[in-house]
């Protein structure tokens, strides 16, 4: 019984090797960086007990599919964008751990390793925002290979990468020029989930100028706590505009749980939005066989 649960489990996490999202240097990409490295110090901000893997100098970013099992497969697909400030990335914490977790209610997780840190003299979403929206062209390039519906391809993010999935959810093109048959298809997600989104207003509590939220913006849920340092006011400012927009959405402020918990359970109820993303996806009929 204790190999039949090892193996079930086995299937639910394994995932692809890494595939290269440009054939070449990625657009913009003229010097290099330093070697891309897991930058966590010993014993260095725990969550949940456990470390994290901090990836960093990024400079040849790659999507990594997570397949479901079969017999639980929906078809829906969604790619996760880690956080880490646009200067490294959460990679299992908001990244590998969230793509098994979506394996587990039958959703391919589509992992995007993008470029950080952000570029001199470049804004800091731009690597970023090229390289998720070459991942989306990808994955509809080959849904049919992977087993996925190119209408129920989903972005999510955390913190910096709730705000790279809010910019990618109101792009109005492309932000590099095609280079092959994949860029020829649409490069805007069919839904859009924010964990603790970052950014998503400036100082001034105006909105931020890269997300035009239109009535063209696809149906959102967010989470966030009320005593997040990043300021839970981004959360709302956004939900607001997307009522007046007349876009479908779901919000959940929590009073505490901070920021940076990825989908790690803690004795705060904020940790449990996957459940609540898992039902709003499942009334949004994103989780039919």
């Amino acid at each position: 019984m204790k190999l039949i649960a090892a193996l079930a489990l086995f299937a639910f996490t394994v995932s692809a090797e890494p595939i290269r999202l440009w054939p070449a240097a990625a657009p913009g990409e003229t010097a290099p960086i330093g070697e891309e490295k897991d930058q966590s110090k010993p014993g260095q901000g725990l969550v949940a007990g456990k470390p994290v893997i901090r990836t960093g100098n990024v400079s040849d970013p790659t999507l990594t599919v997570f397949r479901p099992a079969k017999d639980k497969d929906t078809g829906t697909s969604v790619i996760v964008c880690p956080g880490g400030g646009y200067n490294i990335l959460a990679y299992d914490l908001e990244g590998s751990e969230v793509c098994e977790w979506l394996n587990t209610i039958g959703v391919t997780g589509v992992l995007v390793k993008y470029r950080v840190p952000a570029r001199k003299d470049r804004p800091r979403f731009e690597a970023p925002l090229q390289d998720t929206q070459r991942a989306i062209c990808l994955t509809r390039q080959h849904a049919a290979e992977w087993g996925i519906n190119p209408q129920r391809i989903g972005v999510l993010g955390f913190s910096a990468g709730g705000h790279l999935a809010a910019v990618a959810s109101n792009a109005t093109a492309l932000s590099y020029p095609a280079i092959d048959v994949a860029d020829a298809g649409s490069f805007a997600p069919n839904f859009t989930v924010l964990i603790y989104p970052a950014y998503l207003v400036s100082k001034d509590m105006t909105p931020a100028p890269e997300i035009p939220v239109s009535e063209k913006t696809p149906p959102t849920f967010i989470a966030m706590s009320q005593d997040d340092p990043v300021g839970v006011e981004g959360a709302l400012h956004y939900s607001l505009l997307l009522k007046k927009a007349k876009v479908h959405f779901e919000t959940h402020i929590y009073p505490v749980g901070g920021h940076g918990y990825g989908l790690r359970r803690t004795d705060k109820v904020v940790t449990t939005w996957p459940d609540r993303v898992a039902d709003w996806m499942r009334a949004s009929g994103l989780l039919t066989l």
